[in-house]
């Protein structure tokens, strides 16, 4: 009877701490990088082309148009993701658009709401891509769940950048 009531106790507090993240941790953080063995202008270019993307983020099934704008900022997109074999639809929207310096792109994704923010620089015949992620959620329980995610969704993000320089480099 006192194991039961221990493996209880250890239970209810695994239980109190999963759902006090979501009062805590509003938000999940991190970034990632890469060095590219090509010139800026090349990188940006490439990086940009939504009709290449499906190249290097064989995920990307499609990506529609919903409202361009001049200057590209404020322009929205409609992606659509294979994410392990379930097609997921995704609203995105482009925050800041610098040439060959910077692009943030806003994510909508069922509950599931992320900023990346790209920038670009260029040091001794390199462009590093440096990305900045802001992750958090309308659901509490989504966003009670993000911080124990940070490492898969880091290893994701830069095995796409990974991706993107095997396939700007060949």
């Amino acid at each position: 009877m006192k194991a039961i009531k221990v493996i209880l106790v250890i239970v209810t507090l695994m239980v109190l701490a999963f759902f006090s993240t979501g009062l805590f941790l509003k938000e999940t953080t991190y970034q990632v990088k890469i060095e590219i063995e090509k010139p800026i202008k090349k990188v940006f270019s490439v990086f940009n082309n939504q009709d290449l993307m499906k190249e290097w983020m064989t995920d990307v099934k499609s990506v529609i148009p919903v409202n361009i704008k001049p200057g590209i900022v404020g322009s929205e997109y409609k992606m659509i993701v294979d994410n392990n074999g379930v097609e997921v639809e995704m609203n995105e929207k482009v925050l800041a658009f610098v040439p060959n310096k910077k692009v943030t792109l806003f994510f909508d994704a069922n509950n599931i709401l992320k900023t990346d923010t790209y920038n670009f620089n260029y040091h001794e015949g390199k462009t590093t891509i440096v990305k900045d992620v802001v992750s958090k959620s309308d659901s509490y329980l989504m966003s009670c769940m993000f911080p124990y995610f940070k490492g898969m969704f880091l290893e994701n993000d830069q095995k796409y950048l990974e991706d993107f320089k095997q396939y700007i480099e060949q």
